[in-house]
C-alpha cells in the first residue's frame, strides 16, 4: 500500500474487487490542524485525529495524536483550535505521528481515506512526509464534498458543521483533528445511506461519482 524511499512498515491490502459492497468496507476518516494554510513552506502539521467507519456505522475505534511542528504556534490558530504549546513541545514529530497513523488504519483493516474537503488534509501528509525525503501511494479516498455535490449540486453551504447540520448528524468539537474527524463520519454514514437509496451500494459506483480516477489524489 505505502512505498517510501525510507519505507515504512505499513502496508494497507487495496484488493478489494470493485462489486464489493460499501457496507462491508471499512473506512478511516481523517483530519488535521496545522499552524497555518501555507504549509509547503513554513506551516506544519500539529495534529491528526481519526475515527473508524465500519459496515456503514460509526465505530469506538478513534486516533488522536499531536505533533511537534518544531516552531511556535502562531496566537490565531492557538485560539482557533484551542491547542496550546505545551500540547506540542513533548508530541511525536511529523514521521513518527504519521507512521502510528498508518498503524492505526493498518491494524482496523481499513480500505480507504475519507475526509471533507480531502485534497489539503492528503496535501499536509505528503509535504510532512516529502520533508522526511519520503513518498507514498495514497490509499482509495472518499472526499464528503464530492458525495455531497452528486446528491445535492445546487448547494453552496461553506461550514462543515452547516453540512452536519442539514444532514441531521452529529457534531463535535470544532477546529480539532479528532472532533472534525468525528463530525465528518457521521455526516459521511448519512451520505452513503442516502446514496444506497439511490442505487449507489458498491465501491464501483461510489468510485464513479467522485471526478477522481482511481479515487486517488496525486500527490507527487
Amino acid at each position: 500500500m505505502f512505498w517510501l524511499k525510507k519505507r515504512l512498515n505499513h502496508q494497507l491490502d487495496q484488493s478489494l474487487p470493485l462489486n464489493t459492497p460499501v457496507r462491508e468496507m471499512s473506512f478511516t476518516v481523517f483530519d488535521t490542524e496545522t499552524t497555518g494554510f501555507s504549509i509547503g513552506s513554513k506551516d506544519r502539521l500539529i495534529e491528526i485525529g481519526a475515527v473508524q467507519v465500519t459496515n456503514m456505522e460509526v465505530t469506538d475505534c478513534i486516533f488522536q495524536t499531536f505533533v511537534n511542528p518544531m516552531r511556535d504556534i502562531p496566537s490565531n490558530i492557538a485560539q482557533l483550535t484551542s491547542i496550546k504549546q505545551y500540547h506540542l513541545d513533548e508530541a511525536p514529530l511529523a514521521l513518527e505521528a504519521i507512521e502510528n497513523y498508518f498503524g492505526f488504519m493498518e491494524k482496523n483493516d481499513s480500505k480507504g481515506w475519507v475526509g471533507h474537503c480531502l485534497s489539503f488534509d492528503a496535501m499536509v501528509i505528503k509535504k510532512e512526509l516529502k520533508r522526511e525525503k519520503y513518498t507514498f501511494e495514497q490509499p482509495m479516498a472518499f472526499d464528503t464534498q464530492d458525495l455531497i455535490n452528486y446528491l445535492y449540486p445546487s448547494w453552496d453551504l461553506q461550514d462543515l458543521e452547516e453540512y452536519a447540520n442539514a444532514f441531521g448528524a452529529m457534531s463535535f468539537t470544532r477546529h480539532r483533528a479528532l472532533g472534525d474527524a468525528l463530525t465528518t463520519a457521521f455526516m459521511f454514514v448519512e451520505l452513503l445511506k442516502r446514496l444506497e437509496t439511490r442505487g449507489v451500494t458498491t465501491l464501483s459506483q461510489l468510485n464513479r461519482i467522485t471526478n477522481r480516477k482511481n479515487q486517488q489524489i496525486m500527490l507527487f
